[in-house]
């Protein structure tokens, strides 16, 4: 499969689709035959000189047109959130699609008109459509399912995200986490999208280890900064929301087998004071079963270059994973079902 070519399409250039673009580009056994962007500033321009690459011959386009034209076997499809239409398009024109997008890690959660829709579509074109990120992805199905490789018994298994989002050029992001009255902090909403977006990948997960779960639950709560906070979009008043902790539990028989504890942060001075095992971005995840296990993976770019970086962490998936998602059956796949995705680094 590693020796096969892929005509490839990148769908959205955001931070991690840029990231997304870069590494298609990069890529040995790809070809970029289309690029798909929604800024009318980005249309018509080459892909190599959106992406700080050289010229491609590949210009960006908002025409979905445009990309059917160009056969990509696969599209990395990475916009803010999908359009069933362009979506089912896609599908249905023999186009598969390796996705950044969280609403299809356990198809059996998906409203079943919106699920029929894609399935038919798939079963059109002779297509896959594959949720491959990071977070929720990698680090709710890979890892767990390597470390419960080593159990016969798990009581728990809890994942512990940090990421310190201070150097992050995203407005709109900063604008609606932090810098607000934790008064009027979105607490119930924030839970309720992040258990949505969490949720079908830990519920995915416990059918496969064959515990599947009762409910999943959400709650929130945000702690404010003892000091102004300057970033890249602004500087936060003391006083203001500074830091999220979310906190999603998949139960079964009343106790929270599975817990998902995304902190999200600007500054750790915090009030009340939360405990940091590390700063950064990362994860904690520690396996209570008969094999007892605590482990500890950290982001270690440098932070001047986190701005350019940080994309791939989540793109990189996605792209590596275009192989299996062309061979995979004809349908929406999980990555519980595909053979494991082995990057080709050469």
């Amino acid at each position: 499969m590693n020796d096969k070519r892929f005509r490839v399409a990148q769908w959205g250039t955001g931070h991690s689709g840029m990231a997304a673009l870069r590494a298609l580009i990069d890529h040995p056994h790809y070809d970029l035959v289309g690029v798909h962007v929604h800024s009318d500033v980005k249309a018509g321009r080459d892909a190599g000189e959106l992406s700080g690459r050289d010229s491609t011959g590949v210009l960006a386009t908002q025409s979905i047109d445009d990309i059917l034209a160009a056969a990509p076997d696969c599209v990395v499809y990475m916009p803010v959130t999908y359009d069933l239409d362009e979506l089912c398009r896609l599908l249905e024109s023999g186009v598969n699609v390796s996705t950044l997008l969280e609403h299809f890690h356990d198809p059996s959660g998906l409203d079943p008109e919106v699920r029929r829709r894609i399935e038919e579509a798939c079963g059109r074109g002779g297509t896959s459509l594959l949720s491959a990120g990071t977070s929720p992805g990698f680090v709710t199905e890979a890892l767990p399912v390597a470390l419960t490789s080593l159990q016969r018994r798990l009581d728990s298994l809890t994942i512990h995200e940090y990421a310190d989002i201070s150097e992050r050029n995203s407005p709109e992001m900063m604008s609606m986490l932090f810098g607000g009255d934790p008064a009027a902090a979105h607490v119930t909403g924030v839970a309720a999208s992040t258990k949505e977006h969490y949720g079908a990948s830990l519920r995915r997960l416990a059918k496969t280890l064959g515990m599947p779960l009762d409910e999943v639950t959400a709650s929130a709560e945000v702690a404010v900064s003892k000091q102004p906070v300057t970033t890249p979009v602004g500087t936060f008043d003391a006083g203001t929301v500074a830091a999220w902790r979310i906190e999603i539990q998949g139960m079964r028989a009343g106790d929270p087998v599975l817990r998902m504890i995304p902190t999200w942060y600007i500054g750790t001075d915090l009030d009340p004071a939360w405990d940091f095992p590390f700063t950064g971005q990362g994860w904690r995840v520690v396996v209570d079963g008969d094999v007892p296990l605590d482990t500890t993976i950290r982001f270690t770019w440098p932070t001047e270059d986190e701005r350019s970086l940080v994309g791939y962490g989540n793109a990189s998936r996605p792209v590596n994973a275009v192989p299996y998602v062309c061979a995979a059956p004809p349908g929406i796949v999980t990555s519980f079902e595909l053979p494991q995705i082995i990057a080709h680094l050469g």
